[in-house]
């Protein structure tokens, strides 16, 4: 009995979802449980010619701040070892930027000016104009 050696993974759940974490073992006294450490969940981006453009990566819950969780071996259909270093690297980039990033306050960015680095910088009718010529376009 005890925690093995942790490693990264993907988990794919009976229910269908699938996750990538750094994952231990344990053996309890009648059953398997997995510790899984930052659990996240990865979307391809894809182009409209429908080749990959990227990915988009989230937390696999949303409304917790907890980083470790039990998961019963029952619910996992299947569970492999990545040693891809891609993927791992994208994972330990999320938790760094995950770990660093607080929910600023409204406090923390009164004095915050706007800058192109944000994101794209326009007025409502402009932004709007530019909605309505993609959305007649498709």
């Amino acid at each position: 009995m005890g925690i093995e050696e942790d490693f990264y993974g993907t988990i794919k759940f009976k229910n269908g979802e699938e996750i990538f974490a750094k994952i231990a073992a344990s053996e309890e006294e009648t059953r398997t449980v997995l510790l899984i450490s930052c659990p996240i969940m990865v979307f391809e981006v894809k182009k409209r010619d429908g080749s990959v453009a990227g990915y988009k990566v989230e937390p696999w819950l949303k409304t917790t701040t907890e980083d470790m969780f039990v998961l019963d071996m029952d619910d996992v259909l299947t569970m492999s070892e990545s040693s891809d270093i891609h993927m791992i690297t994208m994972y330990q980039s999320f938790v760094r930027q995950s770990d660093t990033s607080s929910r600023p306050s409204v406090t923390n960015n009164s004095n915050q000016k706007l800058n192109r680095e944000m994101g794209y910088i326009s007025s409502v009718s402009d932004a709007k104009d530019i909605l309505e010529k993609i959305f007649k376009k498709s």
